[in-house]
């Protein structure tokens, strides 16, 4: 018998293809993200830039009429209060610049590449998800160096829960990017919903000004970042005293509780959503 016939009355089992390996996948797009950052310099301007411009000119206009004591009558600066903010704002920048690509590879065709390899649609969710969590972190880190220079002084402890914080804070907020982005079919749309939804959502997050009572207060409890700036604030001032700063604020298992239930309900929403067909805005 010739032996190609020998071959050709064997069928080829699934064993024999080689297998996807999802995690090889996950971090080509992760890596993928990384890259393109570099090639891009100007997202660090826009994304750094600006939330330090916010910092320092709300700083000088409303520090001279902003009136707020923490526990045992410590008086608090507008800018050292507002630090944290900042720190949540470059994350949220970061995040939808990030996430703004998802749109940028559909209409470049990448998108509709990925999605037909056999690979499980987690693995390129994680991979878009971990890119822009990366990203964020690192900037935030530029900006936590500089409020080490002039600002709080926190030790490598308290630095190193910081990372493992900001880096859960930045997949979920990279999550609600990729939720929103996935379901846009223009950078436009995706600007309108960014002022109209997630501009607000980070102003009542207690990062911009105090809320202690009224309706006010409410829509903060409910926010899922003012656990995110009040876990920040919280570990910003490890290293002193622990009084000062815990007035009105939840406590750091509960901003670890919360943000880690939002970070897994914002992946699980993005692996969700990646199954569906988009046909327009919002649809």
């Amino acid at each position: 018998m010739h032996p190609l016939s020998s071959l050709a009355a064997e069928p080829l089992s699934i064993e024999s293809v080689a297998t996807p390996r999802p995690w090889l996948a996950a971090w080509t797009l992760c890596v993928r993200e990384l890259v393109r950052f570099v090639r891009q310099r100007n997202r660090l301007i826009g994304a750094l830039g600006q939330p330090a411009l916010f910092w320092l000119l709300f700083g000088a206009g409303l520090g001279p009429s902003f009136s707020w004591r923490a526990a045992e009558g410590t008086t608090v600066s507008y800018r050292e209060y507002f630090f944290p903010g900042v720190v949540v704002l470059i994350l949220l920048f970061t995040a939808i610049f990030a996430t703004i690509s998802i749109i940028e590879d559909r209409r470049e065709g990448f998108l509709q590449s990925v999605l037909v390899a056999p690979l499980p649609r987690w693995s390129m969710v994680l991979g878009k998800l971990a890119g822009g969590t990366l990203i964020a972190v690192l900037q935030a880190l530029l900006f936590l160096l500089l409020g080490w220079i002039i600002g709080p002084r926190f030790g490598f402890a308290a630095l190193a829960a910081m990372i493992a914080f900001l880096s859960l804070v930045a997949f979920a907020l990279t999550g609600l990017g990729f939720v929103i982005a996935w379901r846009m079919d223009s950078t436009q749309g995706f600007h309108a919903v960014m002022s109209v939804f997630l501009m607000p959502m980070w102003l009542l997050s207690g990062s911009f000004f105090p809320a202690e009572s009224g309706v006010l207060a409410l829509v903060l409890r409910i926010n899922p970042l003012t656990y995110a700036v009040a876990g920040l604030r919280r570990l910003l001032y490890w290293d002193a005293p622990p009084a000062s700063w815990a007035a009105g604020l939840p406590s750091m298992s509960v901003c670890w509780g919360v943000t880690l239930l939002f970070a897994i309900i914002m992946f699980a929403l993005a692996w969700k959503i990646s199954g569906q067909r988009t046909t327009g805005d919002l649809l």
